[in-house]
């Protein structure tokens, strides 16, 4: 088998190129192709090692790709967080490295090649999911899957969502790992690659819908990109109000206004000239109108919101974050964070967490529809996306999900564009298209097939409109949830099992008493 006696800097520089086409796989690069070669070079890398060094191996990979990818998180607030954030990620892929080699080194040492390299996509499915469950929620960013919007191996997410996607990608390369290990080509290896690869394209995607809705969205802009976006807060507000009356000088029929996260951080709910700007924008277009706004309850914490205001006035709708993000809307363990950055004080009051989903109903010209909002980094999160959908779904009504989001924070970076990628596969797995607005860019529509509209670029105003596509029902991916991370953990406990098994086996054998020699009593032997 080709690579078993592959010296070590050779598996480390491998482990290195594969982090790096990871990388480039993501926005702003989008070569999609390449998460699949990433795959393959780790999985030659760790071919028949022991964990520690399948450990190792994880964590150079991950960090080759973290620190790239992620360079955003550290652009206004220094290299020490965005490099702790690199390195907290790499630890998940060091750890699937490690339980990976674990399982695959007796399979590799008994000949069961195709077993153990079906390990791969089995094991980077559940990296994601730890990865993006603990602690305090997760951080499910720069997952394969958000990789792929525009490779066919999208359209997998109307059937398994992010997860499935993940696992055809690594399944795509398992022929491709074991062409280089074994130096031939298993017919079943490459019959299943085959299979999802070209299968793709049999996967149902809607590209109608029940009826449709002229959507406006106001990208106001800020006065400055970083931390201090909000220093005016009232210049903020101001934008997004100008920016709505421009769209009602254009347009006189849309059925829906959406502003982004953050376009009104003072609270409208209680400062009476931000309620009365808001106001003037509703008239102004004369249509129900989402805001993206800081609410200050309760007390002492805050709410990051999206408020629905209609031209008839009356107390705004609202919709609360369930997911507030830890280290920049809240910081958990304070103290014991402070040791290592005072950067944590940048945060000096904690969000509270909304506690259930909402579906806005909106009387468009078009007929009855829900518009669900989601805001910012909420779209990442699977359970949280299935389940507001699921939600909408018993509203009774075609629907629409919102993602309201801020990217002044992350400048002119490929954050951006790496979050409205996740909107494009959203759209897929729900079957629904999204309206993704964000105070500074990128903003636009995808359909739900996963196609865009032309988005909008970072750090002008601008007030996209489109006739957005209104459709209900439920996705296999909604209907089923998250199957296959469930088939992925016990294919996994089951392997695990079996190793073990072997093992105990092999101790009690070694344990048995030999039987004893008698004497040959003819030869003295």
């Amino acid at each position: 088998m080709g690579v078993i006696a592959l010296p070590l800097p050779a598996r480390l520089l491998l482990a290195l190129a594969a982090g790096l086409l990871l990388w480039l796989s993501f926005p702003d690069h989008d070569i999609a192709v390449a998460a699949i070669g990433g795959v393959v070079l780790l999985g030659v890398a760790m071919w028949d090692v022991r964990a520690r060094l399948g450990a190792l191996l994880g964590f150079l990979a991950g960090f080759a790709c973290f620190v790239p990818t992620l360079s955003w998180s550290g652009i206004y607030v220094g290299a020490f967080p965005w490099f702790a954030l690199a390195t907290f990620q790499s630890l998940y892929v060091a750890l699937m490295g490690a339980v990976l080699v674990w399982l695959q080194r007796p399979l590799i040492r008994a000949g069961r090649v195709l077993p153990a390299a079906l390990l791969i996509p089995v094991l980077w499915v559940l990296q994601e999911l730890v990865r993006g469950t603990v602690p305090y929620g997760g951080f499910p960013w720069a997952r394969i899957a958000f990789s792929q919007a525009d490779s066919p191996l999208a359209r997998w997410a109307a059937i398994g969502g992010a997860p499935l996607i993940t696992l055809v990608v690594a399944l795509v390369a398992v022929p491709l790992v074991l062409l280089v290990v074994t130096r031939r080509l298993p017919v079943v290896a490459l019959a299943l690659a085959l299979v999802v690869g070209l299968g793709s394209w049999a996967v149902p995607v809607p590209t109608s819908g029940d009826s449709s809705a002229r959507v406006g969205l106001v990208q106001g802009d800020v006065p400055q990109p970083g931390l201090d976006f909000n220093a005016e807060r009232r210049q903020v507000l101001d934008n997004h109000v100008a920016g709505t009356e421009d769209l009602a000088a254009d347009h006189d029929d849309l059925d829906l206004v959406i502003w982004p996260e953050n376009a009104s951080d003072i609270d409208p709910l209680r400062n009476p000239d931000a309620k009365a700007q808001i106001e003037r924008a509703v008239d102004a277009v004369d249509t129900p109108l989402m805001v993206g706004a800081i609410l200050d309850e309760p007390s002492p914490a805050v709410s990051n919101a999206s408020l629905l205001y209609r031209p008839d006035g009356g107390e705004p709708e609202r919709y609360v974050k369930q997911h507030p993000v830890p280290f920049a809307e809240y910081v958990p363990h304070r103290e014991f964070y402070r040791l290592f950055s005072d950067k944590v004080d940048l945060v000096r009051v904690g969000f509270a967490k909304g506690d259930e989903d909402v579906a806005f109903r909106i009387e468009g010209e078009g007929g009855t529809f829900s518009a669900i909002p989601t805001i910012c980094f909420e779209v990442a999160y699977d359970g949280l996306m299935r389940d507001a959908v699921r939600h909408g779904e018993d509203q009774g009504y075609p629907s629409l999900l919102v993602v309201q989001t801020n990217n002044a924070t992350f400048g002119h970076t490929a954050e951006s564009t790496q979050q409205y990628a996740i909107s494009r596969i959203r759209a897929i797995e729900h079957g629904r298209s999204v309206a993704h607005v964000s105070t500074v860019g990128v903003s636009g529509f995808v359909n739900p097939d996963g196609s865009s509209t032309p988005t909008t670029e970072l750090f002008t105003a601008a007030q996209p409109v489109d006739e957005v596509v209104l459709r209900s029902g439920l996705t296999v991916s909604d209907r089923l949830g998250p199957w296959v991370e469930w088939a992925s953990g016990l294919l996994v406990v089951g392997a695990g099992a079996l190793r073990l098994r072997k093992r105990l086996a092999g101790r009690l054998g070694d344990r048995r008493p030999s039987t004893p020699q008698t004497e040959d009593v003819t030869t003295g032997a």
